[in-house]
């Protein structure tokens, strides 16, 4: 029995030619002639059962024999914002595995500690795709550009979701920023205590997580993020990697919404 062979083509049913990209692997890797069977992944919902009708040195045609629409793995909108790595292996690694575990959106964040401020989103995309299909996901998880925390955070902050900020203070340090920083505060938010990710998550609720840099998010970056509607929150006790991080709390995420 021939391995199904997946290729990621927006909007499959409206063209009859696989994309450059994916027609050089179809010919040249995988060397598919007229007659061989693929599945299209529209990343919209839907895969394509379909059969190649011709080829040359650099297109690849196919006809559409069946559309299969596909039912959601999870339900809610799960997002994930961390701060990139300096070494960018680790936040690609963390990125492929993330898609293949399931998440609907990755936002990177630059913030005060940031060790990297610069990250390359069409890389980024590749990843994505490479990990969809071999995941055999139907929907592609959307990549964000790099974006300042206090951007993200007003952008975020009016979202109807429920919204997380990964962090290893304790909450005296955010209460004390808080109170330096002259902010003004509502009782529950000075006495806000720091659960377990775990803990908190609600199923089928719209969900962001924020993870920060190697060096942690600031204080008053954490002061900031819980005075906007985000919860304080940890991953265990263990002092874990930023990419790590970022993967347990999409792991968590698609376990408990």
């Amino acid at each position: 029995m021939k391995e199904t062979r997946y290729f990621f083509v927006p909007q499959a049913n409206e063209n009859t030619e696989l994309p450059d990209e994916e027609a050089q692997h179809a010919l040249k890797v995988l060397r598919l002639t007229a007659g061989d069977d693929i599945v299209l992944i529209d990343g919209c919902g839907h895969f394509y059962e379909a059969e190649v009708t011709a080829t040359d040195k650099r297109h690849c045609h196919y006809s559409i024999k069946q559309v299969l629409p596909q039912e959601r793995l999870w339900t809610p909108h799960l997002h994930i914002a961390v701060a990139p790595t300096k070494n960018i292996d680790r936040i690609e690694w963390f990125v492929e595995k993330a898609v293949e575990i399931g998440v609907d959106e990755i936002s990177f964040l630059n913030c005060q500690f940031s060790e990297r401020r610069n990250i390359r989103t069409d890389r980024i995309e590749k990843i994505v795709v490479a990990a969809m299909k071999q995941s055999r996901k139907a929907w592609k998880t959307q990549v964000n550009e790099l974006e300042d925390f206090d951007s993200f955070l007003s952008r975020v902050s009016r979202a109807d979701c429920d919204k997380f900020i990964c962090h290893c203070y304790d909450e005296s340090d955010i209460a004390k920023a808080k109170q330096n920083n002259g902010l003004a505060m509502t009782t529950a938010q000075t006495n806000s205590t720091k659960s377990l990710l775990s803990d908190v998550l609600a199923k089928g609720r719209h969900t962001i997580v924020m993870v920060g840099p190697e060096g942690d998010f600031s204080v008053d970056e954490v002061a900031r993020a819980e005075l906007n509607g985000c919860s304080s929150v940890s991953l265990g006790d263990s002092r874990l990697r930023t990419e790590t991080a970022a993967l347990v709390a999409v792991h968590l995420m698609r376990l408990f919404t």
